[in-house]
């Protein structure tokens, strides 16, 4: 394959650990690292860009890109790395946004992820939903969790993305990856598609509506584990998130629903690590326990977060556990666990050794 014309910046970027390049026309591309976007002294010009994007695309999808204004793809720089590109226009000019897609799959020691994750990746059956803003490390931890039930277990998993993040290699699991544009025409229709291939494991990249979700209800409905991710910030919003796909009269049994087929919701946010550069995640675990199964069902989303912080035993924890435990481990600053905190009070009495249940009594740490 041909060297791109982004080849030097890439690599360089590869080489200095950058998440995303972010190109547009006559401004600086600008890398991030460690969370900061830095500038570089390469400026693309409308030439430029359009030989890029010729050169990552053709036929069909570039008549979709110049009918849409929008464009994802898979790229692979020889010797470089993959990517994961967006193109789009803004004010009329082209611009790129393209994030590095790691080969390697590190386990959820090496992430900092909590221990309960490699169990939830145990289950049979259900709905795991990973939750975060963007760059918050969802397509990781998923890409963990399939990877440990590839080292551990014999199932039949299809995964279906767009485009595809991570490469898996049959070890002893059997995986078949689709990516929608190329191998299928959609996720619903990958979705309805992938209960006649007998799978075990489906893992969906990103649940985007109502008609998706559904098809993941009833691949967990009919016994099959279902795993993917979602734009939310926690857990009761993440719930939330997929009430809104409905109108108000179908919510109901859609709760139930929930309440019955999910296994848990795991939501990230990175934060910078105190000391060596880079990032560490916090995390939110919420899982489906008897408590939060009836929480569900009687639509008292609002006491979600209190049965996480009292669930510490079932293997749940709030993001203000999690981040006082970063702080205690030296991995973070106080100063940022503030900034990521939803509740900066809790977590400075948290700090001070002091947890209140949800009547506001002191209890154990």
């Amino acid at each position: 394959m041909a060297e791109s014309l982004l080849r030097e910046v890439l690599a360089a970027g590869v080489k200095s650990k950058a998440s995303d390049w972010h190109v547009k026309e006559d401004a600086p591309i600008a890398l991030r690292i460690d969370g900061e976007l830095v500038d570089t002294d390469m400026v693309p010009d409308h030439e430029f860009m359009e030989r890029v994007i010729h050169g990552m695309a053709g036929g069909d999808m570039l008549e979709e890109f110049f009918k849409t204004g929008d464009m994802d793809l898979s790229f692979v720089e020889d010797n470089v790395g993959r990517f994961r590109v967006n193109v789009h226009k803004q004010r009329g000019a082209y611009s790129m946004t393209l994030r590095h897609v790691k080969n390697k799959i590190m386990n959820y020691e090496q992430l900092g992820l909590p221990p309960i994750i490699q169990k939830l990746s145990e289950q049979d059956r259900g709905i795991i939903l990973i939750t975060g803003t963007t760059g918050s490390g969802k397509s990781t931890t998923l890409a963990s969790m399939l990877e440990h039930i590839n080292l551990t277990r014999r199932r039949h998993i299809i995964t279906i993305e767009d485009p595809v993040e991570y490469e898996f290699f049959d070890k002893k699991s059997f995986f078949e990856q689709r990516e929608v544009g190329i191998d299928t025409i959609s996720f619903k229709s990958a979705l309805r598609h992938a209960l006649r291939q007998d799978p075990d494991i489906i893992m969906v990249g990103e649940m985007r509506d109502k008609e998706s979700f559904e098809a993941a209800l009833q691949a967990a409905d009919t016994g099959h584990l279902v795993m993917t991710t979602l734009h939310s910030s926690n857990a009761s919003q993440t719930i939330n998130r997929i009430l809104d796909f409905y109108e108000y009269a179908e919510q109901g049994p859609i709760r139930e629903a929930l309440a019955l087929n999910l296994c848990a919701t795991i939501s990230q946010r990175l934060l910078p690590r105190a000391f060596g550069g880079g990032v560490v995640p916090a995390v939110e675990v919420m899982i489906n326990t008897p408590v939060v199964r009836k929480l569900l069902m009687e639509n008292k989303l609002d006491k979600l977060t209190a049965a996480i912080d009292t669930g510490k035993g079932e293997g749940m924890q709030s993001f203000n556990r999690s981040l006082l435990e970063l702080v205690n481990e030296g991995l973070i600053t106080e100063e940022d666990a503030f900034t990521a905190s939803s509740n900066k009070e809790a977590l400075k009495m948290n700090l001070e050794g002091i947890f209140l249940d949800s009547d506001k009594q002191i209890i154990g740490s």
